[in-house]
């Protein structure tokens, strides 16, 4: 999409219209006019559809990486043009729930297409008694179970990407990656 000069496009204000009566009957006039119309007609037309540029469901679809710039969201523009929006529309709430298990299995299956299962705490403990005995050492290791929600294949390659861009540089990821729910999941 373009916002270039568009061919025909009227302008809703146009010049000639609004210059004194002495020119309106001034074909120089009115053909310069007529001319800074075509110019300002894609301009005026922007402006007056501004609000829709800024949300990314109505967005032309060259703006989605301008916005997800905005809002720190991810946009691949090989992505389906309906994910796009939909993954820059939701960045700020994944952003709240960056670095939980809630966030990680939402990531996951809005741009992966996937559920997930995600166990393990990351190795986070503490002690309410200041100078007491340490708690005994937490699993270190997170796992991220995956399998197919969307499609019927599970990108393990693109899974292991995401899971390391969106686990806490702490924690350690492991993915394993099934063919379809685990035992006792009723979805």
């Amino acid at each position: 999409m373009s916002r270039a000069a568009v061919t025909g496009l009227p302008s809703r204000h146009p010049i000639g219209e609004q210059l004194p009566a002495l020119y309106a009957d001034d074909d120089f006039a009115q053909r310069f006019t007529a001319g800074l119309d075509t110019v300002l007609a894609p301009v005026f037309t922007t402006l007056d559809n501004l609000p829709s540029y800024f949300d990314p469901r109505l967005a032309p679809t060259d703006f989605l990486s301008w916005l997800a710039s905005w809002v720190g969201g991810v946009d691949d523009p090989r992505w389906p043009t309906g994910l796009r929006r939909e993954a820059v529309a939701r960045a700020v709430e994944l952003h709240r729930w960056r670095g939980t298990r809630r966030g990680l299995t939402e990531t996951l299956r809005l741009v992966l297409g996937v559920s997930a299962e995600v166990s393990g705490d990351g190795g986070a403990s503490w002690s309410r008694t200041a100078g007491g005995e340490l708690p005994a050492a937490p699993a270190d290791e997170v796992l991220v179970r995956v399998w197919p929600d969307r499609d019927e294949v599970v990108d393990a390659d693109s899974v292991r990407s995401l899971v390391r861009i969106l686990c806490p540089v702490h924690t350690s990821c492991r993915v394993e990656v099934l063919s379809g729910p685990p035992a006792g999941e009723g979805r």
